[in-house]
């Protein structure tokens, strides 16, 4: 991970760089690693890591004249299920939409590439990708090494560092046993060994390192007999992986119960080349498993087992990217698969270190997507169940049991009597909706038509939403407009009570972040974002305030709490808990009051982010009990429904109403993503990204012909049991139809409008309204038509109301 990052940033053009190895490079987990690089994995942009790993250990040769190990024997990943076969369907689309050859072949296929795994009675399929292999982890780690040398960069071997500290101006000093190194960035980059430089900083690294053994047997005879390699193996029913080694076969597995964490009181510094004592007994139960599988194994000698430490982290991910609240350090740590992972992992932080944004969207790298919440418990939880769960299917909707429950609001035990089905996000409890517990699917499940209820219920009556899993901001002080109009592209409420959605921007125009502004009065604002986004936006509001501006930027998401009522009878709902004028004279559509309601003060937002009447009623959270009771009280006589996060995602597809992370992202501008009603481009204000998007404005306008690559467009659906989710990839229907020309990014099921509904990035010639192009939903094609507008209240006479 670091020598790939050290290799990317001298390519970026940044030589004057230091990699400190306190042994030899690849003394850590990299040289026992088992050095598989697969295509397969159910993210688009992880897919795109996995992808340049391979092309890179292809020719880096070339480049260093030094061999990476490349063996590209493919990869066959089996489907024991039907759940797993349908997950596999779902990838092979999304590989196509990055022209990665995959294919799902049956059993003569599988035993024609595999002819020594004989049992294959209970595989529904394979997942073949003829273009994956392994590489050996020290030549490919040596070779970027090399690379980096000779563009310039340096490496300094046997360098214990001994501490981290940011110095008054903001650079950092890093000390080690051979002396002192004063930088502008610091990269945590030492795998086991993060959470304790991370300490050296009083950093938490949710990072925690679990044992992984695998086997090699004596020379088999079957082996040396087969004239081609085997490709790499991965059985979800064994939970193993397979390869050739020499003239053996190569086992590893990841035990699925009983799983053993490594150094949880700190590692040793001393320790390089290191190796735990195997354990072959807590293998055994999936290793009878893989002699049933491959026979020859279970007359073959066991010639080597290699039992060391991997890194893990709760949600398996790597860490990527900066350190919350600490300037200029950054992590590239945490990965469980880094021979396949490091380089794209380093050549995506080079981009952001060097350019401020990348080319892919990397906010499931992003540290910050874990906050104060992931302790170590927290983190041991679910990395084990993140290990054992390593070749199993994560099916949609399905949030797991570990580390949880995580923080609830105080209402939690009223909304669990009502059925609440909960998911975690950043650290909180969200209902999800209300009923029976889901029976996951890839398809529509049972929840689809509770949902359907919920909705329907706000649509034709008035819902109440818990909605504090939120991000909240307070932004005070006489700078503090100044602060908030250069990062906002669009303008900042000009009136005391004025609510504003506005885009914050890199400065080549990425879409950074997305928040409701809300100014109380001149010298106060109250911000509201993703809870995803909570660390990732007070950085970016702290990091931007220049030295000298007298602003205050506080993180209120814990102590404030919000419940929104919405519908057509919401105002009715309400008049029956306040004294306040409620009407559209005295209170429209995107203004602030502060008010009593049920005898609680609050800030209450006329806003609705399902597109109906509504108030999100913010409120100081120890006092919700109170405010929730006084509006089921006054919410009976309308039979108010209480809806979760689904509903309310249903019916923000049904106004197209676009959503951070999803259609809003840093690799697009807001002129792609066709946001320009929100971005102020022609007052002559500056504002940070208003260069790139006025030459991304330009170019949509060219008239020599040159187009923008692609534009977000909204569209109906021709499904029939299953929906899109994002990441479908979108095909031109012409000629052979085999053109794939953009991706989707979320859709689901209108259950008001009774469309099915997506958001898509596409080519420019498909985005005029009745446009038609194709989408593959698991192995069949289906035709999306562009809208013209909201599938539902398009005017916003609801809102309005």
């Amino acid at each position: 991970m670091g020598v790939g990052l050290l290799y990317h940033l001298a390519h970026e053009g940044w030589t004057d760089t230091l990699l400190i190895e306190k042994g030899e490079l690849t003394s850590g987990s990299t040289w026992h690693a088992a050095g598989l690089v697969p295509h397969f994995i159910g993210s688009l942009n992880m897919a795109k890591v996995h992808a340049y790993g391979v092309e890179l250990y292809k020719t880096l040769e070339e480049e260093t004249g030094m061999a990476t190990g490349w063996h590209g024997c493919g990869a066959i990943r089996l489907a024991v299920n039907h759940e797993q076969a349908e997950w596999y369907s779902y990838v092979n689309a999304m590989l196509d939409s990055l022209g990665i050859e995959s294919h799902l072949i049956g059993h003569d296929e599988i035993r024609d590439k595999a002819p020594l795994m004989e049992s294959i009675d209970d595989v529904v399929l394979g997942f073949w990708t003829p273009h994956d292999g392994w590489s050996d982890p020290t030549g490919s780690t040596n070779a970027m090494a090399v690379g980096a040398r000779q563009l310039g960069a340096q490496i300094a071997r046997h360098t214990l560092v001994t501490g981290v500290t940011q110095l008054p101006n903001g650079r950092w000093l890093v000390t080690t046993d051979k002396g002192e190194v004063t930088c502008d960035h610091v990269v945590n980059a030492a795998g086991h060994y993060a959470p304790q430089v991370g300490a050296m900083s009083g950093i938490n690294v949710p990072i925690v390192s679990m044992i992984h053994q695998y086997l090699v047997t004596e020379p088999i005879d079957a082996m040396k007999a087969c004239n081609i390699e085997m490709p790499v193996i991965r059985d979800p029913r064994s939970s193993c992986y397979y390869r050739r080694e020499i003239d053996g076969l190569l086992i590893g597995p990841y035990e699925t119960q009983n799983s053993v964490t490594y150094g949880l009181d700190g590692i040793d510094w001393n320790l390089h080349f290191h190796l735990t004592s195997p354990d072959l007994e807590q293998l055994a139960p999936w290793l009878e498993i893989s002699a049933e599988r491959f026979p020859v194994f279970a007359d073959a000698g066991i010639k080597q087992v290699v039992s060391g430490p991997i890194t893990h982290t709760p949600d398996g991910g790597y860490l990527m990217g900066p350190a919350a609240g600490h300037h200029n350090y950054w992590f590239c740590a945490g990965a469980s698969i880094g021979i396949t992972q490091g380089p794209g992992a380093g050549k995506y932080l080079a981009q952001w270190m060097v350019h401020g944004q990348t080319e892919i969207n990397v906010r499931e790298m992003d540290p910050r997507r874990f906050g104060p919440w992931s302790d170590l418990q927290y983190t041991i939880d679910k990395s084990i169940d993140e290990y054992h769960e390593m070749y199993q299917v994560r099916m949609p909707g399905e949030y797991r049991s570990a580390g949880r429950p995580m923080k609830r609001t105080p209402i939690a035990d009223q909304l669990d009597a009502l059925g609440a089905q909960w998911q975690d996000v950043w650290g909180w409890e969200r209902p999800r909706y209300y009923g029976e517990p889901e029976e996951y699917s890839w398809r529509r499940s049972n929840a689809h038509d509770i949902v359907g209820i919920e909705c329907n219920g706000v649509r034709d009556r008035v819902g109440i939403a818990d909605l504090s899993a939120f991000a909240k901001f307070s932004v005070i002080g006489p700078d503090a407009a100044v602060l908030l109009s250069r990062l906002s592209a669009n303008q900042l409420p000009s009136r005391d009570g004025g609510i504003r959605l506005t885009h914050l921007l890199t400065e080549l125009g990425g879409i950074e972040g997305e928040m409701t502004v809300t100014r109380l009065d001149a010298e106060q604002f109250y911000l509201n974002s993703a809870i995803s986004g909570t660390s990732h936006d007070m950085d970016w509001l702290q990091q931007h305030a220049l030295p000298g501006e007298n602003v205050a930027i506080k993180d209120l998401t814990e102590q404030v709490g919000i419940l929104a009522v919405t519908g057509p009878q919401a105002r009715h709902v309400l008049i029956a808990c306040t004294d306040a004028d409620l009407s559209s004279n005295a209170w429209p559509w995107l203004t602030c009051q502060q008010v009593e309601i049920g005898g609680v003060d609050c800030t209450v937002l006329r806003v609705s982010y399902v597109g109906e009447l509504g108030w999100e009623i913010h409120h100081p959270i120890d006092q919700m009990p109170q405010l929730y009771s006084a509006l089921i009280a006054a919410g009976e006589p309308y039979d108010m429904v209480h809806f979760g996060s689904l509903a309310m995602n249903t019916m923000r597809m049904e106004k197209a109403y676009k959503a951070w992370g999803g259609e809003l992202t840093t690799e697009i501008t807001p002129i792609e993503a066709r946001l320009e009603r929100f971005v102020d481009l022609d007052s002559g204000r500056e504002f940070l990204g208003r260069d790139a998007t006025l030459s991304r404005r330009s170019l949509d306008h060219d008239c020599t012909g040159v187009q923008l690559e692609q534009v977000l467009v909204y569209c109906q659906v021709d499904a029939t049991d299953s929906d899109c989710r994002g990441n479908e990839p979108c095909y031109d229907p012409t000629g052979d139809g085999s053109r794939c020309m953009g991706i989707t990014t979320s859709g689901v099921w209108g259950h008001t409008v009774g469309k099915s509904l997506a958001f898509a990035y596409v080519e420019p010639a498909f985005e005029a309204p009745g446009s038609t192009f194709e989408v593959v939903l698991f192995g069949e094609r289906h035709t999306l038509t562009v809208l013209d507008g909201p599938a539902y209240d398009p005017s916003n006479q609801r809102l309005r109301i």
